[in-house]
């Protein structure tokens, strides 16, 4: 189950916000401190607590203007509409377990509990020991020891599980994790050795070893024990919440950057079920360099945004400047990055650029062409934007007058990616035939089949360009105007290099059957494309 949108009115800080989703496994809220992020947690509590128990809301407390009532409304990817009105009792058809939330105020520093007994399996299943508000602790950790304790007790006793079955079962998931998180070096692991529910006016003794020694919970540092208790909260509650929407405040609490992508990773790869959504809030650069890695996720900005207008927040584009400068201070940012060439290109390329492993130059994404430019001609960083309809003196002018303006050779990367030479490679290291010359006469006879659609878009295109657009250019702009004609015979030729630099490779040639079942990131990986990449720097 997938969270597609979420709108909230008059809810805390916000008067109208609205957050739309694809169906993305992970969302990652970013923004400074004090943006409005939390508040989502809030409204997914306003929605839970519906269905969980009834639970009747503070007014006082959700209301952006008190004199007006809140509501949130949460669309769902099997196409369920959940609405939480502050003044009417809407039905809510969602289960129980639809949502699960934890607050960032759940750090537990030491063991306390010396008896079992105080945690209710009937109320646990009903999350009674959630955090009401996103303000209050989470004190659910060792109501968590106590439901392990619980669940290994009825196995021992219920079905006859053996030691090695146990520790299989539930010391093993938490090691595992462990080793993926801190690493297998022997000085700096982490494993679980101990887990003893409070007994006999004792709190629990959970015991781990680290190098050499033995190491009670109590004694943990900060970061070990917050992996720990988020760790052994999913342990607990794995079989309740499994078509679920997580969301969890703050995870990164007291993590350098290596363990907060770690974390999340394992998370997300290993810990929440299949058919779940994860939301957590954050603006450490360990989990916005793993948002940017994994494929299905969303990044939110809530930076800078304006609480009393209504806003449309949509997933950004990965690999973005700003989003770095989120996580780290823009003076430190540009210290780090000193002697770096930075070069912004147009948004999904960034990852293929990247890969080429160009020596000191990092791409970042931006939004589209026009966003290149005037970050180009702005930032004074570089840019590198498709080529599209233009001519070779078109390109040597723009980039006279743009000189940190850079512009592929071909129409766009996926020229690259799709070029005979590129496709030779390609097919040769997966040891398979391939037809360079059929190929070629393939995609001539795809050109000429649609040239007259391909000409339709020109001019329409080349009016979005933001070249010369200044107004001392003037003179320049209007001959550009003027020039789309000089692409027509660069078309209208069966010469290969000199139509297929004009050729919209991304939008025709789909369907060819040397095209089909590609990866492009596998494309992006030959030594043809690294050097055409390298090459126009």
């Amino acid at each position: 189950m997938f969270i597609k949108k979420l709108q909230l009115v008059n809810f805390k800080r916000f008067t109208d916000l609205t957050i739309e989703l694809n169906e993305q496994r992970l969302v990652l809220l970013i923004g400074a401190n004090g943006s409005g992020k939390s508040c989502i947690f809030d409204a997914f509590e306003a929605i839970s607590s519906k269905a969980k128990d009834e639970t009747i809301l503070q007014s006082a407390y959700y209301r952006k203007e008190l004199e007006k009532d809140f509501e949130v409304t949460i669309t769902l990817s099997n196409q369920k509409i959940l609405t939480r009105h502050d003044n009417k009792n809407l039905p809510l058809n969602v289960s129980a377990t639809a949502f699960y939330g934890r607050s960032s105020l759940r750090q537990v520093p030491q063991l306390l509990r010396k008896a079992l007994g105080q945690m209710n399996s009937m109320e646990f299943e009903k999350d009674f020991d959630r955090p009401k508000m996103y303000i209050e602790r989470d004190k659910r950790f060792e109501n968590d020891i106590e439901k392990i304790a619980e669940l290994i007790l009825e196995d021992v006793f219920g079905s006859n599980q053996y030691t090695a079955q146990i520790v299989e079962q539930y010391i093993n998931p938490i090691n595992e994790a462990f080793a993926r998180i801190f690493g297998d070096n022997n000085n700096t692991q982490l494993s679980l050795l101990k887990l003893i529910p409070p007994l006999n006016n004792k709190v629990a003794t959970i015991l781990f070893k680290k190098g050499d020694s033995e190491i009670h919970y109590n004694y943990l540092g900060n970061g070990e024990k917050a992996i720990f208790n988020i760790l052994i909260n999913f342990l607990s509650r794995k079989n309740l919440y499994q078509e679920t929407i997580y969301y969890l405040d703050e995870m990164d609490l007291h993590l350098n950057t290596k363990l907060q992508y770690a974390l999340l990773k394992e998370i997300v790869e290993h810990w929440l079920p299949d058919g779940c959504q994860l939301w957590t809030a954050s603006h450490s650069l360990g989990f916005i360099d793993y948002a940017n890695d994994f494929e299905q996720a969303a990044i939110i900005d809530f930076d800078a945004l304006n609480f009393d207008q209504p806003q449309t927040l949509l997933p950004q584009p990965k690999n973005r400047y700003e989003i770095f400068e989120i996580a780290i201070n823009k003076d430190f940012f540009s210290k780090i990055m000193t002697g770096k060439r930075i070069v912004f290109s147009e948004n999904t390329d960034t990852p293929f650029y990247n890969n080429v492993g160009i020596e000191n130059t990092i791409f970042f994404t931006a939004i589209d062409k026009n966003d290149v430019f005037f970050k180009t001609k702005n930032l004074h960083y570089y840019g590198l934007i498709d080529r599209d309809f233009l001519t070779d003196e078109e390109i040597q002018l723009i980039q006279n007058t743009y000189s940190n303006l850079l512009i592929l050779k071909y129409y766009s990367i996926e020229n690259y990616f799709y070029h005979p030479e590129n496709l030779a490679e390609y097919y040769q290291s997966k040891k398979q035939d391939f037809d360079k010359a059929a190929y070629i006469a393939h995609l001539k006879v795809c050109k000429n089949t649609q040239k007259e659609n391909i000409i339709l878009g020109i001019v329409g295109a080349r009016n979005g360009y933001p070249f010369f657009r200044e107004h001392e250019r003037v003179t320049l702009k209007k001959s550009f105007k003027n020039n789309a004609k000089n692409i027509l015979p660069l078309l209208q030729s069966n010469d290969f290099e000199t139509f297929y630099p004009v050729f919209p490779a991304k939008d025709y040639g789909k369907d060819l059957s040397e095209r089909q079942n590609l990866n492009k990131n596998q494309l992006s990986q030959t030594q043809w494309f690294k050097k055409q990449v390298q090459s126009i720097f």
